[in-house]
């Protein structure tokens, strides 16, 4: 009766963001799963070769699409690649984020504040919204947010952004009320995960200290351990599951 479960089966899945570290192992599992996929990020070439490896590995249908999900436009326009080239989407996962590092808070100038609310908040909006709203209109779907514990753990280094990731957790409830009972709209809250983008600081002694210190088991994340929460988010294992969040952190308390 449950075996089929987290199925995908003829679904189509776009993720923002799908072309390197979280966001491509959302990518495999949902084509392993059965979805064909659109990977979207900014850098074409990555979206290209992963895409190229879906059709090789899982003889899934894939569509690489460049496109800055902080510029209002672009997500527009990558929305209405999505349908115009499967017809619908079943899936959404608002994956892309940024944190820039920046010296102290007074150095933070208005271009930064600005790039990480779009990337982290403005783009999902927009996505959000105009995925959500056809879904509501046709046979429904799943829409996931990617947020951070960095919203739930105020840090001097991360404040724009896990001030934009809080709002995202927000709007992940408001979205929910907006478009159900036919859209589901949840999120992932991650902790620490050891991928490409974190090479430079997850392997290091404070990082290690920090997680002896602050992390129930210890250690951070492995790519592949996202995987579990986005196949149950996108698929009918949550079917009674709207508006929540849901952290993947390793037990982070602080």
């Amino acid at each position: 009766m449950y075996k089929n479960l987290f199925d995908l089966t003829g679904k189509i899945a776009l993720v923002t963001g799908g072309s390197r570290g979280l966001g491509r192992e959302m990518v495999r599992a949902y084509a392993e799963a059965g979805a064909d996929v659109v990977i979207a990020s900014r850098k074409l070439p990555q979206c290209e070769e992963l895409a190229e490896e879906i059709r090789e590995r899982f003889g899934r249908r894939a569509l690489p699409y460049s496109c800055n999900v902080g510029d209002w436009e672009q997500v527009e326009g990558m929305v209405e690649a999505a349908y115009d080239h499967f017809g619908r989407l079943d899936v959404l996962v608002n994956n892309a984020g940024l944190s820039p590092l920046y010296p102290s808070l007074n150095d933070v100038g208005e271009a930064l504040f600005d790039k990480v609310f779009n990337v982290n908040l403005k783009g999902p909006f927009r996505a959000t919204a105009m995925v959500g709203k056809r879904m509501m209109e046709g046979d429904g779907g799943s829409i996931i947010n990617v947020s951070s514990t960095a919203a739930f753990n105020p840090n001097k280094t991360t404040a724009p952004y896990g001030a934009a990731k809080w709002a995202l957790n927000h709007m992940t409830t408001t979205f929910a009320m907006e478009y159900g009972p036919k859209v589901r709209v949840n999120c992932i809250v991650p902790g620490p995960f050891e991928t490409d983008i974190s090479v430079g600081w997850i392997h290091s002694e404070a990082f290690a200290e920090r997680a002896e210190a602050h992390i129930a088991l210890k250690r951070g994340g492995k790519p592949g351990e996202i995987v579990g929460a986005a196949l149950y988010f996108a698929s009918d294992a949550s079917s009674f599951t709207t508006g929540t969040t849901l952290r993947v952190d390793g037990g982070t308390f602080g």
